[in-house]
């Protein structure tokens, strides 16, 4: 039970209080003095006899104006407000004692650290933060709030750490810790990058492949050629090619992308190298195109295997001197850019089928690199659904949600055919409807990934061996191709050469037809 005492201050008046509480055999729980005129009171539950004497003595001591029943203490208050106050903060928080263990821990921490608040409690604060040595700061008992960049979990901060210094039983100020406090917003943490300035190190990844990519690409950034960047449909081909531009020498310069997918022949040309005035009434005064736009910047082209036959040749005239005509002009325009292409798959398998000029595909394939599936890369399916869980809840304004270790596993085993951009997806609907502060696997709605009937069970009573083999090698690359689509994907899956696999995909007629 919890009583409110309203009251004049009186030397001795909560001694009187005490000692009718000690007479009546009443164990106290606690209590708490409002200097305004308040005494508060926390005991066990009294029957309603013994409960109605106790307020009459109560309420007999001089100066003692009511006694009333309250629900909460005001410390119990303070107490909730506090941890309701922590649990929706966005910004992670530690706060430690003098000694370095953890003491509080808000649930943006926690779920950083993938770990229940509980767990952490006691842990010596250099296991739970990189990046500086909190407990020899710690020991030298500072007075000054120090502002540092650190790592908690899977992001880089900028934190305020500020010391705590309370009144001991002598009035004497005595060190009690320090509350970390990160408030900027988070900078992913790149394996091998150490330069959190690097456009590179909004890649995320722990794959070496990818790491081995991402260093290629930095080289490639200050390269003033074209550079082709081929992979399945949502890798992050476009990713890299915006980190190309602004770590490159022509990041203060436009960068303009361009579909060439979703244009229209008759659109895509215009679209490109502009056209003069009068040649389109709605645009009586002519138009730049994009690569005039761009002068001196960067140039995207998307999907550029879509390109047509006859915007492949103009493409390929610029690329000649970087002179092209717009529609309806005679006068040649000279710009400087640089060209990134990007194309799904291998482009290489459009030059094969005869869709994409030979001669123009060289020309673009100066540079290039080969974005891996999300499925060859396990290890960074959790660094990323974790990345993306905490960008989802700072936007949804939600408290931070902690994936459980079934529903990692259960996204590990998944084959995301449309790789990070669906596991982006996936991440943002689940999260927008769950109603806890776990992420378990039945919250994930993932699509069926379609089966094929097994046809590796081989009867040799009714076949020879060599029909058998034939068999059972058209079955397994009818199975990888929808994974490696390209001769050049499958041939480095399968350890075979390139031409071996394209033979083989022609005779048990697997993908495109190709030319013989």
């Amino acid at each position: 039970m919890r009583l409110e005492i309203i009251c004049n201050d009186r030397l001795g008046l909560c001694q009187d209080v005490l000692g009718i509480l000690r007479e009546n055999e009443i164990d106290l729980k606690g209590i708490e003095v409002d200097p305004v005129g308040k005494i508060f009171l926390n005991f066990p539950s009294l029957e309603f006899a013994e409960f109605q004497l106790l307020m009459s003595k109560i309420r007999r001591i001089p100066n003692v104006q009511d006694v009333k029943t309250i629900s909460y203490m005001p410390t119990e208050r303070e107490h909730y407000e506090f941890n309701l106050l922590l649990s929706t903060l966005p910004n992670p928080v530690i706060s430690v004692d003098s000694k370095g263990r953890a003491d509080v821990i808000n649930s943006a921490a926690a779920a950083l650290l993938d770990a229940d608040k509980s767990e952490l409690k006691g842990v010596q604060i250099n296991e739970l933060v990189g990046g500086i040595n909190l407990q020899r700061w710690l020991d030298k008992k500072p007075r000054d709030t120090k502002t540092e960049f650190l790592q908690l979990g899977s992001a880089n901060y900028r934190a305020n750490i500020l010391p705590i210094w309370v009144n001991d039983a002598e009035g004497e100020p005595s060190f009690a810790g320090a509350v970390i406090h990160c408030q900027s917003e988070p900078v992913p943490i790149q394996p091998g990058h150490n330069d959190t300035n690097s456009p590179f190190t909004q890649l995320l990844t722990q794959h070496s492949a990818v790491k081995r990519l991402l260093k290629d690409a930095e080289r490639m950034a200050q390269l003033d050629v074209p550079l082709l960047i081929e992979g399945e449909t949502g890798v992050g081909k476009e990713l890299f090619a915006r980190a190309c531009h602004q770590a490159g020498n022509r990041s203060q310069q436009p960068f303009l992308a361009v579909n060439c997918g979703a244009l229209p022949d008759n659109v895509a040309e215009s679209e490109l190298f502009g056209y003069g005035a009068d040649v389109f009434s709605h645009h009586p005064q002519g138009k730049k195109g994009i690569f005039e736009q761009a002068n001196g910047g960067t140039v995207l082209l998307d999907s550029v295997g879509d390109m047509s036959q006859e915007l492949q040749a103009k493409l390929l005239r610029f690329l000649e001197d970087g002179r092209f005509r717009r529609i309806g002009e005679e006068q040649m325009v000279k710009v400087d850019v640089r060209l990134i292409c990007l194309a799904r798959g291998e482009l290489f398998s459009k030059v094969e089928a005869g869709s994409f000029r030979e001669d123009l595909y060289y020309r673009l394939n100066v540079l290039s690199l080969q974005l891996p599936p999300l499925r060859e890369r396990k290890g960074d399916i959790a660094l990323l659904a974790e990345h993306f869980a905490y960008k989802f809840c700072v936007q949804l304004q939600r408290p931070p949600v902690r994936i459980a270790p079934t529903t990692r596993e259960y996204l590990n085993q998944y084959s995301w055919p449309g790789n990070v951009r669906q596991l982006e997806n996936t991440l943002f609907r689940s999260l927008s409807m769950l109603e806890r502060d776990v992420l378990e696997p039945h919250d994930i709605q993932l699509p069926e990934m379609p089966t094929m009937p097994d046809q590796l069970n081989i009867n040799l009573d009714e076949s020879s061996l060599e029909e058998a083999v034939k068999r059972f090698e058209s079955t397994l690359l009818r199975r990888l191709y929808p994974s490696y689509p390209s001769t050049r994907q499958l041939a480095r899956k399968l350890g075979l050469s390139h031409t071996a696999i394209a033979n083989k995909l022609r005779d048990y007629g697997i993908g495109k037809q190709r030319r013989r």
